[in-house]
């Protein structure tokens, strides 16, 4: 038990140094190359903190733990929004700029509900899965439409290479963080939560999906912390997209599993409703306050709490 919980302080420890060099170096990339933040966090901030999403239900469903595979994306999905935002608006007020209400928000619920469409069979096969890519290459074609910043009209000299070599080492380094740290706290919460007894459709919507979206906690809590609020929500949005389109995606594609029937009384429902509520304070306060971010935390307690009765 000793060496379970020094990996698991381990991997804590990598998920807080690796977050940060992560929001430090997109930060910076962003504003070198004029490209909107949000547009950073959307990309290449999600697509890093998703990775552990990826890699366990992929592993998850190739064993036939099709309960982790889809409980973990469900679950981060909330999470992300919940507990991510939530706690990154208490520790700073998150503004949410008026793009993103427009239309990354509205994608992201868009895509929550083509996702409970395709499962309403109880079952994810390549079809679905081509069309989750298809519906990530559509957004990622509109990512790089809208990457410019107008208000920034920084330009690249010689004196900014070292700047750029400098960004490029501190995304790698963290992304490389985030997935070993991600694993490690993944492969540890799993091993305490069987020993307790706990279902593997529970173990994956709280257990493994928390654990997955500790990168995105770290990412999205120091991005709040920094003032760097487009990252911050761009990376919970992107996050979400990737780990409906990309993850279950290339799931369907190569391994095509069943779903449990009993995940469309509540969870899909939940990921779904917490998308919305997302929308509409976004859409009525253009940002996230102390108060909405406890609220978001209650939530994240209330669903928990019905998945373990349930």
């Amino acid at each position: 038990m000793f060496t379970q919980i020094s990996i698991l302080i381990l991997g804590l420890a990598l998920l807080g140094i690796g977050s940060s060099l992560l929001v430090e170096g997109a930060a910076s990339t962003a504003i070198m190359f004029a490209v909107r933040p949000v547009v950073v966090g959307l990309t290449i901030v999600s697509l890093a903190t998703s990775a552990p999403e990826l890699l366990v239900s992929f592993v998850a469903a190739y064993k036939g733990s099709g309960g982790i595979s889809i409980g973990n994306i469900l679950g981060s999905n909330v999470i992300n929004i919940a507990l991510v935002l939530g706690i990154s608006a208490v520790i700073r007020p998150v503004v949410i700029k008026k793009q993103i209400i427009r239309i990354e928000i509205p994608y992201m619920i868009f895509i929550s509900f083509v996702f409970w469409l395709l499962c309403l069979d109880s079952n994810i096969g390549r079809m679905d899965g081509f069309i989750l890519i298809l519906l990530l290459i559509v957004f990622l074609i509109y990512g790089v439409i809208t990457a410019k910043d107008k208000n920034n009209n920084n330009c690249i000299g010689k004196s900014s290479h070292f700047r750029i070599f400098k960004n490029i080492f501190f995304i790698i380094a963290g992304i490389i963080m985030l997935s070993l740290g991600a694993n490690f706290v993944v492969q540890e919460a799993i091993s305490i939560a069987e020993k307790i007894g706990l279902s593997q459709t529970f173990i994956g919507i709280s257990v493994v999906a928390l654990g997955t979206s500790l990168p995105e906690l770290a990412t999205s809590a120091v991005a709040a912390a920094k003032g760097e609020s487009d990252i911050s929500v761009g990376n919970v949005v992107g996050s979400n997209l990737f780990n409906i389109c990309l993850v279950m995606g290339v799931v369907g594609i190569f391994n095509p599993m069943q779903i449990d029937r009993n995940l469309h009384y509540f969870q899909f429902p939940f990921m779904i409703f917490i998308c919305l509520v997302l929308g509409g304070i976004a859409y009525f306060n253009q940002g996230i306050s102390k108060r909405t971010g406890f609220l978001f935390i209650t939530l994240f307690v209330a669903y928990i709490v019905v998945s373990y009765i349930k």
